[in-house]
């Protein structure tokens, strides 16, 4: 952990386009979170690419229970990243993003490397509003946990 981001790694029994599968399905997305910050998906394409949109429904104190969040797509390598940017729905994403980087161990694993970065966090009103970071590593891990899970069924 730096101060401005959060990067834990595990390697999951499966290959990555079974990781990748799972990752660019919002409706998969409430089983993977290990913060419990996320309910489900608002009936949310997959994603195919950079620039995409999809919309999450969220709950958390920080903002004052349920919410909607927009999520737009960054970055996109087919079974080898998939990164976005979060926004309360209808705004520009203020600077915090998501990572997922795979890199394939043979047929049948693969190294995931997930990064919370909200090192372009510049808003000061922001900055005191939302004390980052506001997903701690172990719930990270717990995410990882989770896609480990969700990809392998054990």
């Amino acid at each position: 952990m730096t101060d401005d981001k959060i990067t834990v790694q595990r390697t999951i029994g499966a290959s990555s386009d079974a990781v990748f599968d799972v990752l660019s399905n919002p409706e998969r997305h409430a089983e993977l979170d290990g913060s419990g910050f996320v309910i489900g998906d608002e009936k949310s394409d997959r994603i195919q690419g950079t620039g995409d949109v999809f919309t999450m429904n969220m709950t958390g104190p920080h903002m004052g229970g349920d919410y909607q969040t927009d999520n737009h797509v960054t970055g996109f390598a087919q079974n080898h990243l998939i990164a976005w940017q979060t926004a309360p729905a209808g705004q520009e994403p203020p600077g915090w993003q998501w990572v997922w980087e795979l890199e394939s161990v043979g047929s049948d694993s693969t190294n995931v490397t997930l990064t919370y970065d909200w090192s372009n966090v510049t808003d000061p009103d922001l900055l005191k509003q939302i004390s980052f970071p506001l997903v701690s590593q172990q719930q990270l891990e717990t995410s990882l946990d989770n896609l480990g899970q969700a990809v392998t069924g054990s």
